[in-house]
């Protein structure tokens, strides 16, 4: 399958082969249901996606089609005799070959006058003339898929075969052909399979032949900002009438964006209309990245997340329109709620964690979660917005390692793996939120501004976590273990889910209760000065004492 684009460099182009057994009946109709099932169904999973989360679960789900199916068959304690194939898979994305395989059919790479195969048989040998499979497509309600990432050059060729055709044809064989028929690939295929056929092969014969002639060079990410090309907006003025949309007011501007409060005209509906940052305006990442956002939003169905309103009708400038959300962003909640109860702090944090799974079900990463960044309307309801630094897996996978100096987040909510050019997790955006929460209940950061000056493992290990109990504070201990576990620098040892997170923010969990309290310099900093004077001055007047004694 090789679809047009953006589908082209979003998803790739994929080839599929499948291998009946010869045992069943229905095994034809197994591999032909597997093949069409992939080149459709792949394409219809997110773009967000990368290619091996895309592919495993569609090919996950076509085993337990066709698993179902043989149970509902005459054969449904015979499986040798069910819905069962071998299914190899070769995406092509990007200048990386994604392999999927299932089976004994083959996948391999030219290699000069060999074969290289890049795949491995799933095969149970008894004997020379007892083989079985010992994976396979349908046999089981789980089954499991050797994956493998493979990197791509010009001229590479991949080469996927049934065992009918390797098991009769040498590898020299197959080399030369493709070779002398470069121009014309489906006659090497031909030529090879005529030569399986008179060699006395009883099975069905299938090759697929696939050359690399040219690979992109432009990233994926490209092709969704085609809009970057229209005309940057001038800055906007109240009252002014701007592409179908009146001004009201600026809302925010900073160096990043400047944003306003807007009438639709054709609906009277307010919204908020962003344009590009007017000092960032000559940097191409800088727009990419802003364009980036709507792009992102409108893969993203969730109430707790910023939504981008309808486009119904042509844009001429390079601008990004959203619902407008009627409230403040919770830095300004927290300067006037000082001290929030405790509940009212897990209500937020439970929202805000409902958006982030949002983004986390898509394979995305946020990794610029901080009060600046979230609203909470007159409601009561809280939203996430401003998408800029949005991590998308999909397209991650199109483009260049990003370099350890590019930390797009805030580096006071930033995860410490981010400042060792690590790359983020869904662990990094539990890290943020996780320090959101601690400065709710405390007014503070964990750490301060420490750990955003680390940059080694070893020092990131030595900044010790302020502990958020305090006598000023009715604030259960399994709370702070809670957030000490979610803002650990050691990713490995935070939660691996945000709802684990926010059952722990409710539900006392015994593990979390740290049986070496930290040190009362970390938990109350000026309690620890004023004993620590009370005993030198203490041992001050001792000694004067003893040496006005001795002095008699």
């Amino acid at each position: 399958m090789m679809p047009d684009e953006p589908a082209l460099s979003l998803k790739g182009i994929a080839m599929a082969l499948a291998d009946g057994i010869s045992s069943s009946d229905v095994a034809a109709l197994a591999s032909e249901s597997a093949v069409k099932a992939f080149l459709t169904d792949y394409y219809c999973t997110p773009d967000s996606w990368s290619v091996k989360t895309s592919a495993n679960r569609v090919i996950a789900a076509t085993n337990s089609w066709l698993h179902a199916q043989t149970r509902r068959s005459a054969y449904a304690h015979d499986k040798d005799k069910g819905y069962v194939c071998t299914f190899s898979v070769a995406v092509l994305k990007s200048n990386t070959a994604h392999l999927f395989h299932i089976g004994d059919s083959r996948i391999y790479r030219v290699a000069g006058n060999a074969l290289e195969q890049l795949t491995t048989d799933h095969r149970v040998v008894l004997s020379s003339e007892q083989i079985y499979l010992g994976r396979a497509l349908g046999a089981d309600s789980q089954v499991e898929i050797d994956y493998l990432a493979v990197g791509l050059e010009k001229g590479d060729v991949l080469v996927l075969a049934t065992d009918g055709v390797y098991e009769h044809v040498d590898e020299r064989f197959v080399t030369q052909a493709i070779a002398d028929h470069a121009a014309d690939l489906d006659g090497a295929a031909q030529l090879i399979v005529d030569r399986a056929l008179g060699q006395g092969s009883p099975d069905n014969l299938t090759i697929q032949i696939v050359r690399v002639d040219e690979l992109p060079e432009a990233e994926a990410a490209e092709l969704l900002v085609q809009s970057i090309e229209l005309p940057l907006p001038p800055l906007l003025e109240p009252r002014q009438s701007f592409d179908g949309y009146r001004i009201v007011r600026e809302i925010h501007g900073n160096s990043r964006s400047h944003i306003y409060l807007a009438v639709d005209e054709d609906t009277e509906a307010l919204v908020a209309l962003k344009i590009p940052s007017i000092d960032l305006r000559g940097e191409p990442a800088y727009l990419k990245r802003f364009m980036m956002e709507e792009w992102v939003a409108r893969r993203l169905d969730n109430a707790h997340v910023l939504k981008p309103r309808p486009q119904s009708r042509e844009r001429n400038y390079l601008y990004v329109v959203t619902e407008f959300v009627d409230g403040q962003t919770l830095t300004q909640w927290m300067i006037d709620n000082p001290r929030p109860d405790l509940e009212t702090v897990r209500g937020i944090v439970e929202q805000i964690a409902a958006g982030l799974q949002a983004f986390h079900r898509k394979e995305m990463l946020h990794q610029d979660l901080r009060p600046e960044n979230i609203m909470i309307d007159r409601t009561g309801t809280v939203k996430i917005i401003d998408f800029g630094s949005t991590r998308v897996t999909g397209l991650a996978e199109t483009a260049p390692v990003a370099r350890a100096e590019d930390i797009l987040g805030t580096v006071q909510y930033t995860a410490p793996e981010y400042f060792l050019g690590e790359a983020g997790t869904a662990r990094s955006d539990i890290y943020s939120l996780g320090v959101i929460s601690y400065q709710m209940i405390t007014g503070q950061l964990p750490y301060g501004a420490r750990m955003a000056q680390a940059r080694t493992k070893f020092q990131q290990a030595k900044i010790g976590y302020r502990s958020a109990l305090d006598e000023k504070r009715e604030i259960p201990a399994w709370v702070d273990g809670a957030l000490r576990k979610a803002v650990h620098p050691d990713p490995v040892r935070r939660y691996d889910e945000l709802s684990e997170y926010v059952h722990d923010l409710r539900h006392p969990n015994g593990k979390l209760l740290d049986s070496n309290p930290s040190p009362l310099l970390e938990r109350n900093p000026l309690l620890f000065w004023q004993g620590l004077s009370f005993a030198l001055a203490a041992a001050l007047l001792v000694l004067l004492a003893l040496q006005h004694g001795m002095g008699r």
